[in-house]
């Protein structure tokens, strides 16, 4: 019998300089200068860089998590991500984490999202979190920062991680949007994920229609600021640019519940995947599976290894 040889995947770093404690509940109205009665509450540890190593976990994948943690909330965000096993480095921060709120309003199926601002670093806090960073990242391997930068952390951030990452011979890949992304863009990264409005914000150009979007990734490729731009449209599926073509896919039905994190678990499926040495294009699917599958959770709850599974074969076929 041949004998067969596995290949470890290349080492994965997130960075989440602004985490966030995510607090999700649901209550029948959401009316103005009213006590709302709400029911159970959950707690997760969220923000963009360790959720994506959360669903990395969850695929039974391996990825380092890097991330800034201060205050009670802080200490309450650790436990939760050390229940679940993510191997990482908290940078201590002076200031408290912040929360970010979720409520699901029962009598009209809307969701409400409050976004709280992180607490303000210091120079010498998110300089300890780029060292961090730059120490974890591996010659070969991909360093993911994501996520909204909090205050004190200066709008080049991203592009001094991209900088310092490139030196350790590390494919950066960012989650951004404006002046952090675009910053980003000029020292040339491995990929980027935005939205539409993300993309017509960093060209500077109202895209409108699929074919406009499309043809703005693409450029943007041309021009050697980025090797891979996948687009995701919500429901309209997600756009793949790159020096091999460009490719569309439309998510299999299924029943929205909470899109919170499904963009992160996108970016999550594609690079464990490309770090697992699949082509680039069965990468990209995976991503549009985990997506799919986060959005088919409830509030902050993040996808499910069955449902990617199901999910990535019926997209494969």
């Amino acid at each position: 019998m041949a004998e067969t040889h596995h290949v470890a995947p290349l080492p994965i770093t997130t960075l989440t300089i602004n985490p966030a404690l995510d607090v999700s509940t649901s209550t029948k109205r959401v009316m103005a200068e009213h006590k709302m009665r709400c029911g159970p509450s959950r707690l997760d540890p969220g923000g963009g860089g360790v959720n994506v190593s959360r669903v990395i976990a969850r695929l039974g994948g391996q990825s380092t998590a890097i991330y800034a943690v201060g205050g009670p909330t802080g200490q309450a965000y650790r436990q939760l991500l050390e229940a679940e096993g993510i191997v990482g480095r908290a940078v201590p921060i002076t200031g408290s984490t912040r929360e970010n709120i979720t409520v699901d309003e029962l009598s009209t199926g809307k969701q409400f999202r409050f976004v709280l601002q992180g607490p303000e670093l210091s120079e010498a806090e998110w300089q300890a979190a780029l060292d961090a960073t730059v120490s974890a990242a591996r010659h070969g391997g991909y360093v993911v920062p994501s996520g909204s930068l909090p205050p004190g952390v200066p709008d080049d951030y991203y592009a001094r991680v991209t900088h310092a990452a490139h030196a350790s011979g590390a494919r950066v890949v960012v989650d951004a949007s404006g002046e952090a992304l675009a910053a980003a863009l000029d020292e040339g990264v491995f990929l980027i994920k935005p939205s539409g409005r993300e993309l017509g914000e960093l060209v500077g150009a109202n895209l409108s229609t699929i074919d406009e979007k499309i043809a703005a990734a693409e450029e943007l490729v041309a021009r050697g600021r980025v090797e891979v731009v996948a687009l995701t449209l919500g429901g309209d599926g997600a756009v793949l640019a790159s020096a091999e073509g460009t490719m569309v896919v439309t998510p299999p039905p299924i029943e929205v519940r909470s899109t919170v994190g499904a963009g992160d678990s996108f970016l999550a499926g594609m690079v464990l995947r490309l770090a697992e040495g699949r082509p680039l294009r069965d990468a990209f699917r995976a991503g549009v599976a985990c997506g799919a599958a986060t959005a088919m959770t409830v509030a902050t709850e993040l996808c499910h290894a069955s449902d990617v599974a199901r999910l990535e074969a019926e997209l494969a076929a």
